[in-house]
């Protein structure tokens, strides 16, 4: 299946980290290069483009997507929340900027062999890393009905996580679970009838949450944001673009607080932390009605940005 996926909030996101040709930036989930293309087209011969993807096809698309371009072009496979070690691989310590795409890429919910779509029926896996043993089929099979509970309602914001994970656990006894569509079927009679008739698909919070339990995907972002601020030189921008609330939400507080510095209780009167600003100037932007019109997937999305200080 060939790698093909539309960048979002592609337009401002260039606007915006772009800022000097000769500077090195760091795409940390590059894909198939659809943002990190038209970063690495801005740059001159003395640029440089550090590209980070987990998924193999993602590496491969890009690499060949990647040729002929002026600038210098690092490709390395491996999870954003290891872009330090990669930076210090590489030897470069201070960076121009560094851009963030949270989420899953069109062509891995359009591969019904990767497992994240409830569209398409498909082995029960979801790993964006297909190198890590914890898979789909794991958490459904062997997750206690609390933890499939906890799963479904903290990541899913799924009102019915209750009684989906009580379905769950009910036929994984009968059969374990091998499949989406097996997946798919047994929330579907877990959900009452006239709730499924209104709102999204019924499978669509439920394959969120389990894939943002499988790939860790909240628990290291405040972190890595943190992580990655540290890693700009002053006057450096930072992008990330997100795609649910929860995301957007420990993006957007992530960048506040480093925006104000003080981390002291709003009671004592002066500051004893001495923790100071480390970010100005936060910026948001969503997609335009052409783009949405364009691709209704971008619909959620948004772009944070800031300025290190």
């Amino acid at each position: 299946m060939e790698f093909k996926h539309t960048s979002v909030l592609l337009n401002e996101s260039v606007d915006w980290l772009i800022t000097d040709k000769d500077g090195t930036y760091v795409d940390c989930t590059m894909g198939g290069a659809g943002h990190s293309f038209h970063f690495a087209q801005l740059l001159s011969a003395s640029g440089r483009l550090i590209g980070i993807d987990q998924d193999a096809d993602a590496i491969a698309a890009a690499t060949e997507k990647m040729q002929g371009l002026t600038c210098h072009v690092d490709i390395v496979r491996s999870n954003f929340k290891n872009f330090t070690q990669v930076l210090d691989d590489l030897g470069i310590d201070k960076i121009t900027g560094i851009f963030f795409d949270l989420g899953v890429s069109s062509y891995q919910l359009d591969d019904p062999e990767r497992g994240f779509s409830y569209m398409h029926d498909g082995p029960l896996d979801m790993r964006m890393d297909t190198r890590q043993k914890l898979s789909a089929a794991y958490v459904v099979n062997t997750y206690t009905e609390q933890q499939l509970d906890d799963v479904i309602h903290n990541y899913g914001e799924e009102r019915w996580a209750r009684r989906i994970a009580k379905f769950i656990v009910a036929q994984r006894k009968i059969k374990p679970f091998t499949t989406t569509a097996e997946l798919v079927e047994v929330i579907k009679q877990a959900i009452p009838k006239g709730a499924r008739q209104d709102g999204p698909h019924p499978a669509k919070r439920t394959f969120q949450a389990i894939r943002i339990e499988v790939n860790n995907e909240l628990g290291i972002l405040a972190q890595v944001i943190t992580d990655a601020v540290d890693r700009l030189a002053p006057g450096g921008r930072i992008g990330v673009i997100t795609f649910h609330s929860l995301e957007d939400r420990i993006v957007k507080h992530t960048l506040k607080q480093l925006a104000k510095g003080c981390t002291c209780p709003p009671e004592l009167p002066v500051c004893v932390c001495g923790k100071k600003p480390t970010v100005k100037k936060l910026k948001e932007f969503v997609p335009t009605e052409e783009e949405l019109a364009a691709n209704p997937r971008s619909r959620s999305a948004r772009l944070r940005g800031a300025v290190k200080i």
